[in-house]
């Protein structure tokens, strides 16, 4: 299985740690999607897509990085996302790339996302949100779903 993580980790590195550690197990490129053409991706059997939530939203250059891939037939690939708050049962924040990424004719196997340290707005008067985070229990949730995704694609 050829693997390749796209990722933008902007404020604090949290998601390009979760990344570096998915990409460890899935023997994965982690790369920002300025460091990729596009056509690239049609060499990979899976293809991780993540960032860190901004207002409820990835980070504006991953999605405009998918918005920019012309619609055909794809393989698998993931969502991935660090937050200082949960995601919402009744308003997932992952669903629109999940979207957007099967109408670019992905198949979106599955979703991860985990808390990180947020100093967002109101957040930084305080020091910020999450501070210990993501910590080992989500590094381990990382893994594990990591792990999950390799056997699962190649059974």
């Amino acid at each position: 299985m050829k693997a390749i993580l796209v990722c933008t980790s902007v404020s604090h590195g949290n998601t390009k740690r979760i990344a570096d550690l998915m990409g460890q197990v899935l023997s994965a490129r982690v790369v920002t999607p300025d460091q990729i053409d596009p056509a690239e991706l049609a060499g990979y059997d899976l293809v991780g897509f993540g960032s860190g939530i901004f207002l409820g939203s990835f980070h504006a250059q991953l999605r405009e990085f998918v918005e920019s891939l012309p619609q055909e037939p794809r393989r698998k690939a993931f969502v991935f996302a660090t937050s200082g708050f949960p995601e919402a049962r009744f308003q997932r924040f992952s669903r629109p790339l999940v979207k957007l990424l099967q109408q670019k004719g992905f198949e979106v196997t599955d979703t991860f996302s985990c808390r990180a340290f947020d100093t967002y707005a109101p957040f930084k008067l305080v020091g910020g949100i999450r501070k210990d985070r993501p910590n080992g229990a989500d590094l381990a949730a990382a893994r594990t779903f990591a792990e999950r995704l390799r056997a699962h694609i190649a059974a």
